[in-house]
């Protein structure tokens, strides 16, 4: 995940955003909106810049708004990337904030809402939350996955999937250009066992879903449109019975 797509339209981060609140789940601070009476819980794993970005947070309060549990963890414990810190370049910060920790923390944070009642959850990723996702979606711990514009996925993590997985890719992508997106696709449509979505979307670039410009109407459509098919899918695996609203 290095060069600047990733780091590109970095959001203005707000502990203060989203009608939710935080408090701690699996020893995580974590952003939660929703219903706690909910059965059913969505896992949003943010990209590098942590569960403050303000649009992450107003997309877990759209998807709570149908009657999910949503919670946005915050895998790097306060230290998200900051693309102005010269002593922190990404590949050393990724050093203390790998996918693989990540991994491990999202356990911890499905197995604490089990805990509270939780019967089926399903999990979003986003840029380097969408190596977490594809990780969960090899047990049980997900109902239902999807991952949008990916860093750090190869074609040998799909292998092994077993949960329902949707992927959303980008035209404009140097992390996961739609060449490699096609070649998940065909990997997953080799596996008739699991229920598979892929779809690249035109005209939009790396990080297109949490930090478009909403100045831009052509890119709030396109963020929005990855918003229903994210919300739809869950919806599907997840047996809630409403009509989006995304």
């Amino acid at each position: 995940m290095s060069g600047p797509q990733c780091c590109d339209n970095p959001p203005t981060l707000n502990p203060l955003s989203g009608a939710g609140h935080v408090e701690e789940i699996g020893g995580l601070k974590t952003y939660v909106s929703g219903s706690t009476d909910s059965k059913l819980a969505v896992l949003l794993v943010s990209d590098i810049f942590g569960y403050e970005a303000p649009k992450l947070r107003k997309l877990a309060d759209k998807v709570a708004a149908v009657g999910f549990y949503v919670v946005v963890p915050d895998f790097f414990k306060g230290e998200p990337y900051v693309p102005e810190n010269a002593e922190r370049p990404l590949p050393v910060w990724l050093q203390d904030h790998g996918t693989d920790g990540g991994f491990e923390a999202a356990k911890l944070v499905i197995e604490a809402l089990k805990h509270k009642g939780v019967s089926k959850v399903g999990a979003a990723g986003f840029c380097w939350g969408a190596k977490v996702i594809v990780e969960l979606a090899q047990y049980d711990y997900v109902q239902a996955a999807v991952m949008l514009h990916p860093s750090f996925v190869t074609v040998d993590d799909f292998g092994a999937v077993k949960a329902p997985i949707a992927v959303l890719g980008a035209e404009f992508d140097h992390l996961s250009p739609p060449a490699l997106v096609k070649q998940f696709e065909e990997i997953l449509k080799s596996k008739p066992e699991v229920d598979s979505f892929v779809k690249i979307f035109p005209g939009v670039s790396h990080g297109w879903t949490v930090r478009y410009d909403t100045e831009d109407a052509a890119a709030v459509k396109s963020a929005e449109e990855s918003h229903k098919d994210m919300l739809g899918w869950f919806v599907k695996y997840l047996k809630i019975f409403a009509v989006p609203r995304l």
